[in-house]
């Protein structure tokens, strides 16, 4: 018998409904079911989104679980509340605009089945944009546990949108922090510390939205002074150097600036389809391949297109 599991999303009022439909979709069509959705509405929502949890929750009122914050507060904060009201140790991190691969449950489950000591499990992902078909590059991230701790002084060794974790080493961890746009990364570093076992899949399990708003995001003085604060926020906990943390605030420095154009250019052909290189995972080039093939197998399914039966 599989253990329950619990899926996790923060939900705030600028949401596009048609994403965050396609979203839930893809929750219900995968092939082992979680146990139980729980949605934090991070502050009031639109009556769309309202809509879309309403029709969930007549299809299927025996998982959805709503956490209503009166103010919104960001996405560390949410999280942290959403974590505290999951039900089961194991818990899957999802976003509202993006679409999981129709197994991605399932996968994780057999690998959490195998290996009782694993506290954290993420895998690569494939960003798209408008269409799943239409795939903008691959981001992909070190497997091993040695390899994670490493790679994680200079960026995040997880797709945060990909990882299942167990609630007791999250919760061991201290939870998620307020640190926008770095929240993620700021609880790997202390789960890492806490002691937890690290692993992800070479497999993309999870279609990922980017293009220009995202780039627009990560550009401008404000981002970087919340990256700034952030990895402020992880050289405190004594994971990274001096030297990790003034060398990653140059090439920010750098890239922020850019414009959006060539910022989107550096995110897709350099710092992403040059890839991770895995020692115990083969070449790029082999790699690259795995992910055509995987493309080749699911292009043609009527349930991996976004709003087609989800």
């Amino acid at each position: 018998m599989r253990a329950g599991f619990s899926v996790l999303i923060s939900l705030y009022i600028r949401e596009k409904p048609e994403y965050f439909m396609q979203c839930m979709k893809s929750i219900f069509a995968q092939t082992v079911l979680p146990s139980e959705i729980v949605i934090v509405k991070d502050g009031p929502i639109t009556e769309r989104l309202e809509a879309i949890i309403e029709s969930a929750r007549k299809k299927y009122p025996e998982l959805i679980k709503t956490v209503c914050l009166p103010q919104n507060q960001g996405l560390g904060p949410a999280l942290a509340e959403g974590i505290r009201h999951c039900s089961y140790e194991l818990i899957a991190r999802m976003d509202t605009d993006d679409i999981a691969r129709r197994d991605r449950f399932e996968r994780q489950l057999e690998e959490f089945s195998r290996d009782e000591e694993l506290d954290i499990l993420g895998s690569c992902i494939i960003e798209f944009s408008g269409s799943v078909k239409n795939t903008v590059s691959v981001r992909r991230v070190p497997l091993t546990h040695e390899e994670i701790v490493k790679y994680q002084k200079q960026r995040s060794a997880f797709n945060h949108v990909t990882v299942m974790y167990k609630k007791s080493a999250v919760l061991r961890a201290g939870n998620y922090q307020n640190a926008p746009f770095m929240e993620d990364g700021l609880l790997w570093i202390r789960m890492i510390q806490s002691g937890a076992k690290c692993r992800n899949l070479e497999d993309c399990l999870v279609y990922v939205r980017t293009g220009y708003e995202m780039m627009e995001r990560r550009g401008g003085s404000d981002y970087f002074r919340k990256y700034r604060a952030g990895r402020r926020k992880m050289l405190e906990t004594g994971y990274i150097s001096r030297w990790d943390y003034y060398k990653t605030l140059w090439v920010q420095a750098v890239v922020t600036t850019l414009p959006n154009r060539l910022r989107m250019v550096v995110f897709t052909k350099l710092l992403r389809q040059t890839g991770y290189r895995s020692r115990t995972s083969g070449s790029v080039a082999g790699r690259r391949q795995g992910v055509r093939s995987h493309r080749r197998k699911t292009a043609g399914s009527p349930k991996m297109r976004p709003g087609n039966g989800r």
